[in-house]
């Protein structure tokens, strides 16, 4: 009797979070901001999180990255369970294995633009892999403006290094809090094409949080949360076709 061919393997979920609670304040000026949120995002997808303010969106994407600890709950990103680490093993996590963009791109002024992108890998006493360097800097339209400090560049081109220093170290995940935040409308279209660049090309997984739907709908799936729970889940509109999409990283 012949055997029946095996399952495919799951891929298990680059981050999975179970019954999320946060609060702040006390007693009358107790404030909900999760309120048992459940969710797993996918490997090698682009996830928008969306919201009005005060929904929670914020304080979710620094809970899963371990910038802030939830009151209860759980989390494991990449395979390790964050819940009940000490602050070196967080540290760790977030330098070995998470990416972070930010609105105000927190990039050093006297640093050039390849100091900036190679200071993770610096403070971490981690050797450069110049081929992933070059690689990312030329697919980000950065290779002639490395020795550039940051005020030398374009808003567009300071959030595509800022983009870049989170690749560098091939996180497991980057989140980006409001990334185009600061942006023209122009730019905004420059560096979310560059973060669906860090999907489809890289392999990336990328969590990124916004008020602007336009924003969100570049994305492969909108998680939209309203009073600390998730409201809709929802495949964004434009999202390309899951077979067109990278399967993993070019590297």
């Amino acid at each position: 009797m012949s055997s029946s061919p095996a399952s495919p393997a799951v891929t298990a979920p680059a981050v999975r979070a179970r019954d999320l609670r946060r609060h702040y304040g006390h007693g009358d000026s107790r404030v909900t901001a999760l309120d048992g949120v459940d969710l797993d995002l996918d490997r090698g997808a682009f996830t928008a999180i969306m919201g009005p303010s005060g929904s929670g969106k914020s304080t979710l994407l620094h809970v899963l990255a371990g910038l802030d600890a939830a009151d209860s709950g759980s989390i494991e990103l990449d395979g390790t369970e964050l819940t009940g680490l000490d602050d070196d093993a967080l540290t760790r996590v977030r330098r070995d294995r998470i990416g972070f963009v930010f609105q105000s791109f927190n990039l050093l002024p006297m640093l050039t633009a390849e100091q900036n992108i190679l200071l993770p890998l610096d403070l971490a006493g981690t050797r450069v892999d110049r081929a992933w360097f070059d690689t990312i800097t030329a697919a980000f339209g950065l290779t002639d403006r490395l020795d550039h400090l940051p005020s030398q560049l374009s808003g567009g081109q300071v959030q595509r290094v800022a983009i870049s220093r989170a690749l560098i170290g091939s996180p497991a995940v980057i989140f980006a809090d409001e990334p185009t935040g600061n942006l023209d409308s122009r730019t905004t279209e420059e560096v979310l094409d560059f973060l669906r660049l860090s999907v489809d090309e890289f392999g990336q997984t990328v969590v990124m949080v916004t008020h602007e739907r336009d924003a969100a709908e570049r994305a492969d799936r909108i998680v939209s949360l309203a009073d600390g729970r998730i409201a809709h889940d929802e495949r964004a509109p434009f999202a390309p076709a899951p077979a067109h999409r990278a399967a993993g990283s070019a590297r």
